[in-house]
Parts: structure tokens; C-alpha cells; sequence
């Protein structure tokens, strides 16, 4: 019950975030690039964008053909295919709860996801389902806000949760709890900015 009410709370806030969400997240038009570039899709392979947003991962991703994009939001998703269309792509975009995937298990050879498991109410949940529709061998790539793993919050950024939460994102998560609950292996982790609270870090299956 819980993660339905905060998935109606997510869908009602960043449909009413769509038509300014670029000139928000532009700001990280580069770590999508690096993310991506570390990611390295094939243009042959399936790719999966878990809370495509707008659709900014798509400027990176033209000379991909087979790319599937979910979000909560039908609003961020309309405004997906409008990109994606001035960019000559097909891109399968779906509304769909990134908690819970309709896609079959092993349906993917790379998953991508920005700033979307801090986001989402249950990120292992996220995970365990991009975990089941990657194929063995597939990659993983994770551009977020994150604690560090171990790391306990300070006060002041304790308090700075509640708003935050309140208007877009948790940024008191550790991702190795999230990654704790799959069997998906790490092998690339970098800073991505502001000491570590901005990390890109590549997984595999």
C-alpha cells in the first residue's frame, strides 16, 4: 500500500515537473555522457532506460536501434517521444512502475539508470527487477546521489532529507545496500562529483 501511495505522489509530482525538468537536469548532461559512455550499448543490443525522464539519455544513445524507456510519469514520457522523434529514433516508451517490470526475465543486454534510485519508494525492489530482465552477462550502469556505503548522515544532512524527499529525491541512500539484495557484481565505481555524493558505478550479471 505504502509504495502504490508514493507511486501516485511520484507520478503526480514530476508530470507537474515535465515542462521544466530539462532546464533542471541538464546540469548533468555530462555524467549522462560519461555514464553511457562507460555503459558502451552496441547498437544491436537491448537496451533499458529504468525512469527515462524527458528522455536527455537519448542525445547519447542515437546510433542505438533497439532502446525501451519506463517511467512512472506519462508526462515525462510524452515529452520522451517528442525527443526521440526529432532525433529519428524508435524508442519503445512505456509507462510502467520501475518496481515492478513487464518485460520478460533475461529480456535486456544493458539497463541504465539515472537518478532513479534514489527516487523511486523501493530501490531494491528496482534493482532486483533490472536484475531479472538483464541478461546473464549484461551491464548495469547507476548515475546517482548516494551516502557513502558505511557512512552515517550528519545532521545537517539528515535534515536536508526531509526536504528533499518532499520535493524530488532521497539523497541519504547507500548503494551498497541497495545492491546487497542482487547478485550483480561491481567492477567500475567513480566520483562523480561533490566528494562522492554524485557516483556513476557499472554492475554486471
Amino acid at each position: 500500500m505504502w509504495r502504490e501511495c508514493a507511486n501516485r505522489f511520484n507520478r503526480w509530482r514530476y508530470d507537474l515537473y515535465a515542462p521544466v525538468y530539462d532546464k533542471v537536469a541538464q546540469g548533468f548532461a555530462r555524467h549522462r555522457r560519461r555514464s553511457i559512455g562507460l555503459l558502451n550499448p552496441q547498437p544491436d543490443e537491448r537496451l533499458l532506460l529504468v525512469g527515462a525522464g524527458t528522455g536527455l539519455d537519448l542525445d547519447f544513445l542515437v546510433r542505438c536501434r533497439h532502446v525501451a524507456a519506463i517511467d512512472i510519469a506519462p508526462a515525462m514520457l510524452a515529452r520522451l517521444r517528442e525527443r526521440a522523434a526529432k532525433l529519428g529514433m524508435e524508442v519503445d516508451a512505456r509507462v510502467m512502475d520501475g518496481q515492478k517490470l513487464d518485460f520478460p526475465d533475461a529480456s535486456f543486454d544493458a539497463v541504465a539508470l539515472h537518478l532513479t534510485l534514489a527516487v523511486v519508494p523501493d530501490p531494491r525492489a528496482c534493482l532486483l527487477e533490472v536484475e531479472r530482465v538483464l541478461k546473464p552477462g549484461g551491464r548495469v550502469v547507476v548515475f546517482d546521489k548516494f551516502l557513502a556505503d558505511g557512512g552515517r548522515a550528519p545532521l545537517w544532512r539528515r535534515a536536508g532529507n526531509l526536504l528533499a524527499r518532499a520535493v524530488a529525491t532521497d539523497i541519504n541512500r547507500r548503494l551498497g545496500d541497495i545492491v546487497s539484495v542482487t547478485k550483480l557484481q561491481p567492477f567500475h565505481d567513480e566520483d562523480a562529483g561533490f566528494g562522492g555524493f554524485l557516483r556513476i558505478v557499472l554492475l554486471r550479471k
